[in-house]
């Protein structure tokens, strides 16, 4: 594997990204990793170059908080939502909303684009996903997932598959080409679900501050990284660009790596004064972003 050492992780703290009010509740690297996009408690969804540790553009139109945000491969789009309960659709040059979504009843989890950018896909408090037409003038979901038995928190696509984490204590995998859903119960409730670089597993972050590793094939229990604080917010898990570690953050304001394969601590760090919300990691450089209830981003380099 290449960058194995922990050495190598990004523990450095290179930037603060100041300007958010009160708690930022994600961020994320855009597809090439030369910007970062960060939303929350202060309705804005604002635009950073972290390498320069610059704030780039702000974008205000919701009417609550931003729980979450995303940006097409081509820098051109992004799509947020939140407690206003709506999908905003903005073109990210402009500034301006080109489109709303509307259909959830209650506050909307987290959004993904597809591949493609021609179709959004959310997740609900309403217990529902639903996907949205970017290109089409309707508003009305082309598909709404609603086998699930409480809050949805998270979803991740694939080419084929949307796969998502619920407080029902499931994470679904459902095949768009065939109409199949499977559904893998973990038993405590799913607060953030993310992909292994190689496709090959899901790790879960749940509300029993445990994150969980698990075949995506098989569905079966792979390891448990524990030692961090999970019990009341969602907050995101990762694997780092190579597999080799599995991060994440902690109530208390500490980011932990584990070992991938003996869930061993490998490096613990404070990070921020208080929740550690998100996590992102560049997708190609040994860096990563995290964000926090202290209404701070921060840069981490090696």
């Amino acid at each position: 594997m290449s960058g194995g050492g922990v050495e190598e992780l990004p523990r450095k703290e290179a930037f603060v990204l100041k300007g958010h009010e009160g708690a930022v509740l994600a961020a994320r690297f855009n597809a090439d990793g030369n910007y970062c996009l960060s939303c929350g408690k202060d309705r804005t969804i604002r635009l950073w170059n972290p390498h320069r540790g610059i704030p780039i553009k702000t974008y205000k139109s919701h009417g609550r908080e931003v729980r979450d945000v995303h940006c097409t491969q081509d820098n051109s789009k992004l799509c947020s939502c939140g407690g206003d309960r709506q999908i905003f659709y903005w073109d990210v040059a402009t500034g301006r909303v080109i489109r709303k979504f509307r259909g959830h009843d209650s506050e909307v989890n987290a959004v993904k684009f597809n591949e493609y950018a021609s179709v959004v896909v959310s997740a609900g408090y309403d217990r529902s996903v639903r996907a949205w037409d970017c290109r089409s003038h309707s508003t009305e979901p082309i598909q709404i997932i609603d086998t699930f038995l409480d809050s949805v928190m998270s979803v991740n696509l694939t080419k084929s598959e949307i796969i998502a984490g619920s407080v029902d204590g499931t994470i679904r995998t459902f095949d768009i080409r065939i109409g199949r859903e499977i559904s893998d119960d973990l038993g405590q409730p799913v607060n953030c679900i993310a992909l292994s670089n190689d496709g090959n597993c899901i790790l879960a972050s749940c509300l029993d501050s445990t994150l969980r590793l698990l075949d995506r094939t098989t569905g079966e229990l792979l390891q448990e990284y524990k030692g961090h604080t999970c019990k009341s917010y969602k907050m995101d898990c990762l694997l780092t660009n190579n597999d080799a570690y599995v991060t994440g953050g902690s109530e208390d304001g500490i980011i932990f790596f584990w070992d991938l394969v003996d869930a061993s601590i490998v490096s613990s760090f404070r990070a921020h004064a208080s929740v550690v919300t998100s996590v992102s990691y560049h997708p190609k450089d040994s860096c990563m972003i995290s964000a926090s209830v202290d209404g701070t981003i921060r840069v981490w380099k090696t």
